[in-house]
Order: structure tokens, then C-alpha cells, then sequence
């Protein structure tokens, strides 16, 4: 039962006109549904990536298609997670905008806090790794093989700093400008357009590209790239929080000032 229908009827009947209009804040989210969400959200992204890229070598022999098709599934599949699971624990699946959302929120009471990232981060990478197995089962692959493919050329290090930062300014941007509600559409677009135009086909993921050294296929990534890409990903996140600060500080400020 609502606070609405607990009132009394005379309370209904004859609202006190200067009286503070009621509000009713939802109940948090426990902290077990959050890190379920986040481990079952990167778990299924995870395998929409590996399983797609599977899918598009046992159909296609040109690595182009092969690209198109594994892009194509993970903005479908990533869209859909954040619509699913963005109300529950901010569908994250990234500790580095776990982090970032840390990082910015550490000053406020109801922010994501340390023990939220202790939980949120851990849960993630289990889940990454549990989504490429799954996918490597579903279409008869060794369960954990760990993958040959090389990416610990220096270009692709560049393409990881460029697609987590842009990553990290979107989320943060549409944060800052009250869009969040479009994150579904507007962060599966970015990944999409990411694949193409950088040069790592934007893991931009620390969790997802530990998961995929465990899958020797298409989305595969050697456990020697792997360090290299974490740390690009992690200096990326920094540089997308120093461009969301540079071009949205201004208007927080104007916002907090008007709120007082």
C-alpha cells in the first residue's frame, strides 16, 4: 500500500495549498540485485559478442561481413541490456565506468561508494568470463581456450584510449544534461559506430577483454594483449572524465547554484 493510500480521507479532501507536494522515493535496489544485474548483464554482453563472432565465421569467410554481423548483434544486444538492467544497477558491466561513476559521485552521500565498486567490479569480470565460456559452449568450441589473437600493436592501444574515452563522455555527457533516458539507444550506437572507427574495434571494457582471452575465435584477444588494453581502457576513462569536466563543468556548476 502507497503513502497515497494510507492517508487519511480528509487529508485527500482538503490538501493544504502551501503544504510541500508529496513525493514518494522509490526503494533502493539491495545491493545482491545490483551485483546479480551487473554479472548478468556482462555475461550476456560477453556472449553476444563472442557468440555473434562465432555465428559470422561459420557463415561468412569475409572478415568484413564476419564485422558487420558481430557489430550489428552487440548494439541489438547491448540496447537491450541497458533498457533491462540500467533501473537495477545502472547496467554499467564496466569497471571503468563504475569507476568513473565513483570518481564523480564521491562527494555525494547517495553516490556509488566503495563497497558498491568492491562488489560491482568483481561481479563484472566473473561475468565476462562466464558469458565467453557459454558462448564457446553453445556453438561447440573448447570451454577455455585461451585466444591467439594477437592486438598488442601500438595503433591498437591508441583506438582503446579513443573509444573508452568517448565511452566515458557519453555516458557522463547525457548524465550531465539530464538525457540519461536515451543511454540504451546512445551507448549501444557509440559501441556500434566504435567497432568501425577504431582501430581495436572498441573493447573498451576491461571486464569484457579479460573475458575474451578466455575464447580462441573472432572476438578472441591474447592474455599477453590483455594488460595493454586494460591500461589504455583505464587511461581512456581518465581522459574522457578530464573532457566531460572541460566541456559540462560550467553547466553543473550553474545547476548546483540554481538548486540552492
Amino acid at each position: 500500500m502507497s503513502a497515497i493510500d494510507e492517508a487519511r480521507p480528509e487529508q485527500l479532501a482538503d490538501p493544504d495549498p502551501e503544504a510541500e507536494p508529496l513525493t514518494v522515493e522509490p526503494p533502493a535496489v539491495p545491493l545482491l540485485n545490483r551485483v546479480a544485474a551487473e554479472l548478468v548483464g556482462t555475461a550476456a554482453l560477453v556472449a553476444v559478442v563472442v557468440g555473434s563472432g562465432i555465428q559470422a565465421t561459420e557463415l561468412s569467410q569475409d572478415v568484413g561481413v564476419q564485422l558487420l554481423a558481430n557489430s550489428l548483434a552487440t548494439v541489438f544486444g547491448l540496447g537491450v541490456l541497458i533498457l533491462l538492467l540500467g533501473p537495477i544497477s545502472g547496467a554499467h558491466f564496466n569497471p571503468v565506468v563504475t569507476l568513473a561513476e565513483w570518481w564523480t559521485g564521491r562527494k555525494d552521500p547517495k553516490g556509488l561508494g566503495a563497497r558498491e565498486v568492491a562488489a560491482y567490479i568483481p561481479a563484472q569480470i566473473v561475468g565476462a568470463i562466464g558469458g565467453a565460456i557459454l558462448a564457446d559452449a553453445m556453438f561447440g568450441q573448447a570451454l577455455v581456450k585461451w585466444s591467439t589473437h594477437d592486438r598488442s600493436a601500438g595503433h591498437l592501444l591508441i583506438g582503446e584510449v579513443v573509444a573508452t574515452a568517448g565511452l566515458v563522455l557519453l555516458i557522463f555527457g547525457l548524465a550531465n544534461t539530464d538525457h540519461l533516458r536515451f543511454a540504451p539507444i546512445a551507448v549501444a550506437s557509440y559501441i556500434g559506430a566504435a567497432y568501425w572507427f577504431t582501430s581495436s574495434t572498441s573493447f573498451a571494457n576491461p571486464a569484457v577483454t579479460i573475458g575474451r582471452a578466455f575464447t580462441d575465435t573472432f572476438a578472441g584477444i591474447a592474455p599477453a594483449s590483455v594488460p595493454g588494453f586494460v591500461g589504455m581502457q583505464l587511461i581512456g576513462g581518465v581522459v574522457g572524465l578530464a573532457l566531460v569536466a572541460l566541456i559540462f563543468d560550467a553547466r553543473r556548476k550553474a545547476t548546483a547554484a540554481g538548486n540552492k
